[in-house]
């Protein structure tokens, strides 16, 4: 095991982590990734400039990430399965999946439009000022599957390859592309990098989070997959595409379309099929997260102890 723990300690290790982050949610103050971001916006600021952009960007990438990963590892060599429990905890968004997304819904449930924007400008980069209730709620449901996927899914499976250092890893790299990987003037060739490794790394995730969202649709698993094949290869993101989808089909409503960012109406394909998504259909997208989440790890349990037999016997 990369981990460096035994199957059994591993699944235990993961567990505790989870349950961790149900409970206690994320940490209000001094949060690590909070202070990462710093880091990050001074690295980005000291090195985004002049020529050789795409190499420059490599470097704050490798010195934002490396000596912080390899630190994560020294860790969960000295600390064990506690170490690689806390790193869990810290990196994983279950809760603040929750937290950030269930009060749109609630907001949107008593008409309190200017709430429900302001809520929903702090979980998406579109611009809400002037959004609807199904603007509104597509925005909840979208950042509720792709996030479940980004700061849920991705995390629990780069712990089970690596654990604690694994999630190190991950998260870091998840947050640089969420900061630098834009396709704007000022990102696109420094933050290619970062994008280009997120989308590695997210790969095998995000068509394992595809795939449960289609074995978990409650209604419409075929049509969960057909949108997830059929509508994934126009979404600009190769991982969120997929994911996205999926989602939309396995709850049978239809997200993407029109989407203001920064002043301009972008036309973003459309995922899903049926009715537009409406307020409901924000606590539904949380509730596909959240058996997801069992799912997975479940199975990753059932799989470790498995793992533990065949080397035992």
């Amino acid at each position: 095991m990369l981990s460096g723990l035994p199957p059994p300690t591993l699944a235990l290790a993961l567990v505790a982590g989870v349950l961790l982050d149900v409970l206690l949610g994320e940490a209000r103050r001094y949060h690590p990734l909070v202070g990462f971001g710093r880091l990050a916006s001074a690295l980005e600021r000291r090195l985004n400039a002049g020529r050789l952009r795409i190499a420059r960007g490599l470097l704050a990438w490798a010195l934002a990430v490396l000596p912080l990963s390899v630190l994560a590892w020294a860790a969960c060599r000295s600390g064990g399965a506690a170490a690689h429990a806390l790193l869990l905890y810290l990196g994983l968004g279950l809760r603040s999946l929750r937290d950030h997304a269930l009060p749109i819904h609630a907001a949107l449930r008593r008409g309190d439009l200017a709430a429900a924007r302001e809520l929903a400008s702090r979980i998406v980069s579109r611009d809400t000022r002037q959004a609807d209730e199904t603007d509104l709620a597509k925005a909840g449901a979208e950042s509720l599957l792709e996030n479940g996927n980004d700061a849920v899914f991705g995390t629990l499976f780069w712990f089970l390859v690596g654990g604690g250092s694994g999630v190190a890893l991950f998260r870091l790299a998840n947050t640089l592309d969420a900061m630098w990987g834009y396709r704007t003037a000022r990102f696109d060739l420094f933050g290619r990098v970062a994008a280009r490794v997120d989308d590695v790394l997210n790969y095998v995730p995000a068509r394992l989070t595809a795939l449960s969202y289609v074995l978990l649709a409650q209604r419409g698993r075929l049509r969960a997959w057909h949108c997830w094949r059929a509508q994934a290869p126009a979404w600009s993101s190769p991982n969120a595409g997929p994911v996205m989808a999926s989602g939309a089909g396995a709850l049978g409503i239809r997200l993407g379309g029109a989407a203001v960012y920064d002043g301009v109406t972008e036309q973003r394909p459309v995922l899903g099929d049926g009715p537009d998504a409406g307020a409901d259909d924000i606590v539904r997208a949380w509730r596909l997260v959240w058996r997801t989440t069992l799912l997975w790890v479940a199975v990753a349990c059932i799989l470790l102890f498995a793992l533990d037999r065949m080397i035992h016997a």
